[in-house]
């Protein structure tokens, strides 16, 4: 299988808890100290069912949320996870392992800091994120990685995973439908077409310039397409060697922001943009506020790195 994501990200560790001074069992799920019980498509890991996951990460993505009830991040963090994974409908099933009584697992993916958010793919690890972020970022970072699993055939459905029967089932009002173009461009990416949902958000932009949805779509789906197949060491090598290369360059910022070093693919092309002129200057420029596009602007680096841009411009 090709790795989905390459980078091993530099992870954003705000609200996050040194794992070093974790010594107290967590509360259990549903008290007071633990997250809220398991809903639809949410299941609760421990090192004993740890294999059934990797397992099952062959069929439909997992998506792993390690915790500990020492971080109260962690327990918003799943509320949010959970509601996810419910809106979701079963596109990934949703994995909660208490690093507390689960040591061995946090060792396995090297954990340093809770909460931490993991994926596995196909039997892969997919580092995600780490920390606390709210729900909308958090559902950008899972459509990237359904992308992901579609070009790689992980299409399955995860199993609901909450026992509860389906009359039970409070009702839940249905999502107003997506235009047109969007929708044509969510199927694209949902059958691994890339090229088919550009083309898409780009006609949706000819129709309406101001749409935002569309522009970040294009710029997310325009970076998995850029990244697909880009082997990261390979690609820093080449940056290294040749710092002037400015393809090279481009393609290393593209492989950080796809693995959450978005801070240095910020600084690595306000640098170049520095070094540079015409053209090539040009290039860097539009590469970079694309990535502010898929970062999103309320993230707190893409206000600096806007200004740092400016300033290297002008």
């Amino acid at each position: 299988m090709s790795q989905p994501m390459n980078a091993q990200p530099r992870l954003d560790v705000r609200g996050a808890v040194d794992l070093s001074a974790l010594a107290r069992p967590a509360a259990p799920a549903g008290e007071a100290g633990g997250p809220p019980p398991a809903g639809p498509y949410t299941v609760d890991i421990t090192e004993a069912t740890f294999p059934e996951l990797v397992q099952s990460s062959t069929q439909y993505p997992v998506v792993v949320l390690l915790w500990s009830g020492r971080s109260p991040a962690s327990i918003d963090l799943a509320a949010d996870l959970g509601g996810l994974a419910a809106r979701y409908a079963g596109r990934f099933q949703l994995a909660r392992i208490d690093v507390d009584t689960n040591r061995q697992v946090a060792a396995a993916f090297q954990l340093q800091s809770v909460p931490s958010v993991v994926a596995v793919l196909a039997g892969q690890p997919v580092p995600l994120f780490e920390g606390a972020y709210p729900a909308e970022q958090v559902a950008a970072v899972l459509d990237q990685l359904l992308a992901a699993a579609a070009a790689n055939g992980v299409t399955g459905t995860a199993p609901r995973g909450d026992g509860s029967p389906e009359e039970a089932e409070p009702a839940v009002a249905e999502e107003p439908p997506l235009p047109p173009l969007h929708q044509e461009a969510y199927d694209a990416i949902d059958r691994g077409d890339l090229a088919g949902a550009i083309d898409a958000y780009s006609r949706a932009l000819r129709e309406n310039p101001r749409d935002a949805m569309a522009r970040a779509g294009l710029a997310q789906v325009g970076l998995l397409e850029r990244t697909q197949g880009a082997d990261l060491v390979a690609a820093r090598e080449a940056a290294a060697r040749d710092p002037q290369d400015v393809d090279a360059q481009l393609l290393v910022a593209d492989l950080d922001v796809l693995g959450g070093d978005v801070q240095d693919a910020f600084d690595r092309l306000v640098d170049l943009v520095r070094r540079t002129a015409g053209d090539d200057r040009e290039r860097i420029r539009v590469r970079l506020v694309d990535l502010f596009e898929v970062v999103g602007s309320d993230d707190p680096r893409v206000g600096p790195a806007r200004r740092a841009l400016a300033s290297a411009l002008y």
